[in-house]
């Protein structure tokens, strides 16, 4: 089994598939920083150390289009992709024959690598190929969401909204048996356009494909089902070309010839129509009974194998806070689970964040609020973004049970409600998603950046590190995250360091889920 990527990250994606026997043909990610993650952990190709070298040599890393030579790497690992220039002004270092394709990461825009395989039809030929594998099986990827997710802009017409349609027009190119695209569930929420008229993101892309000859099946998945101790769901459209789909065909189960007989009519009809109505395709939800039993009666059960024993944080994460923790099954799991596709290598990315006492403080207030009822949480959070003054005295009650953190290593409980809210008032704040992780429940689905959650533990007044959230995500310790910690200001419009490469990831047990429903697929 073969596969190519695009908007590959630091690999999340890759990792799961990988793992069940997929082999690489190429793949693509826009940004550098991301790029140096993947490098390490799949072509042991450290670029940070390479760049002092006064002549790197890359073997598996080319760059599509830079502004600096590759003896310049230290520049281009920091390099803006926003300026990459034009195909034909820049640097490239792929070969005129793209004999050098094979097996390596393309850095650079997926909207130019399209341009420069149809400047280069020999070598899309050879990629269509697998080069010399008789084809590809499979094209992957998780184009950038910011414009469908529910906290971005939410606009029609944003640039990352062409992405998945780039995808599409790639796979054309290549015409792989299957592909698979993952996306946030903002997706499946309505745009509206400027005459306000309902624009369903989705249903537009599950009609490219379709007019490329894939039958699409549009899923609703949630990465906790496939053992992600995270409360994440997203958007998988699988795709099958039509006369693989043929060949499946009399393979099909009874949930299987449930699953894809509306996503085949629609095919059907798409070839004779550009009008079609939004009710001619259902996507299939694991949140509703009636299709999750069709998951688990499918090809697709691998995506819901802990339906009936999620994974916590506490087990997620608990024994990095404590060394002599008994329960590390499941980050032992996910080294046995990754064993083949990673070297062995001792744990980084832990390093502890600096939080001042105000904001230990606070953190240990949003400790507390997990703990009572929501009208609870909701008078308090009034009181620190300074639009009320004051609790109730049954509020009170209840807040007094706890104590709370005064100063570097104090404890203490309030015996007065007017101390308590004037403790309230000293801290401030306009953040509107921080809170603490619940030991008990896998995590939230907004954890991309440091300030996005604080450690559940009483003693552990902080945000979570770096190998912290990657475990959330079903990292194993020994993937190592390259490139800066973190970022901040006009750079962040860029720059993908090491908490966003985390969060913008595929979770990899997702991700292996996924290859082992698409290898299933594939064997038959």
């Amino acid at each position: 089994m073969n596969y190519i990527e695009l908007f590959a990250g630091c690999g999340g994606l890759s990792l799961g598939l990988k793992s069940v026997g997929f082999d690489l043909v190429m793949a693509n990610e826009l940004s550098p920083m991301a790029a140096e993650s993947y490098a390490f952990n799949f072509f042991n190709e450290d670029l940070q150390s390479l760049s002092e070298a006064k002549s790197p040599k890359l073997k598996k890393t080319l760059w599509l289009s830079s502004q600096f030579k590759l003896s310049e790497l230290k520049q281009r690992l920091r390099e803006n992709p926003k300026t990459y220039p034009e195909l034909g002004n820049g640097k490239s270092d792929i070969s005129a024959n793209g004999s050098n394709l094979k097996g390596s990461l393309v850095v650079g825009s997926i909207v130019d690598l399209n341009i420069w395989l149809q400047q280069k039809p020999d070598v899309a030929a050879e990629l269509k190929n697998g080069f010399g594998a008789g084809g590809v099986d499979l094209i992957s990827g998780g184009p950038p969401c910011q414009s469908f997710s529910m906290a971005g802009l939410r606009k029609q017409d944003c640039e990352k909204n062409s992405l998945p349609w780039e995808f599409a027009k790639f796979a054309q190119a290549i015409q792989p048996k299957l592909v698979v695209l993952e996306n946030v569930t903002g997706i499946l929420r309505p745009f509206r356009d400027e005459q306000g008229k309902s624009y369903y993101a989705w249903f537009e892309l599950a009609k490219a494909f379709s007019a490329i000859g894939y039958v699409p099946l549009c899923l609703h998945v949630n990465a906790k089902l496939a053992g992600v101790p995270q409360n994440r769901p997203r958007f998988i459209l699988i795709g099958v070309r039509k006369d693989f789909f043929d060949s499946l065909e009399p393979t099909f189960n009874e949930a299987e010839q449930i699953l894809f007989s509306q996503p085949l009519e629609f095919f059907n009809r798409s070839k004779h129509t550009e009008e079609i109505e939004l009710d001619a395709l259902c996507y299939r939800d694991v949140s509703k009974q009636s299709d999750l039993t069709l998951f688990k009666n499918s090809f697709l059960k691998s995506l819901v194998v802990c339906q009936d024993k999620l994974v916590t944080v506490r087990e997620a994460i608990d024994d990095l806070r404590d060394q002599e923790c008994l329960n590390a099954k499941f980050p032992e799991k996910l080294l046995t689970t990754f064993s083949k596709v990673l070297p062995k290598r001792a744990m980084q990315n832990h390093e502890h964040r600096r939080n001042g006492l105000l904001v230990r403080r606070r953190f240990r207030i949003y400790q507390v609020l997990q703990q009572v009822e929501s009208s609870v949480q909701k008078s308090v959070i009034s009181v620190l973004k300074g639009d009320s003054n004051d609790i109730s005295d049954l509020e009170w009650g209840k807040l007094s049970e706890f104590d709370y953190f005064i100063d570097s290593g104090k404890f203490t409980t309030f015996k007065k409600k007017k101390d308590f809210v004037a403790f309230l008032k000293q801290h401030p704040t306009k953040k509107q998603t921080q809170k603490a992780l619940l030991a008990n429940q896998p995590a939230p689905a907004a954890l991309s950046i440091p300030d996005d959650a604080c450690h559940y533990h009483h003693d552990e007044l902080r945000t979570l590190t770096v190998r912290e959230m990657a475990r959330i995500q079903s990292f194993p310790d020994n993937f190592e995250f390259k490139s800066k910690v973190t970022t901040g200001g006009k750079m962040r419009s860029f720059e993908v360091p090491q908490y966003t490469q985390v969060g913008n990831a595929v979770p990899p047990l997702l991700g292996r889920g996924l290859g082992l429903a698409i290898a299933d697929l594939l064997n038959r």
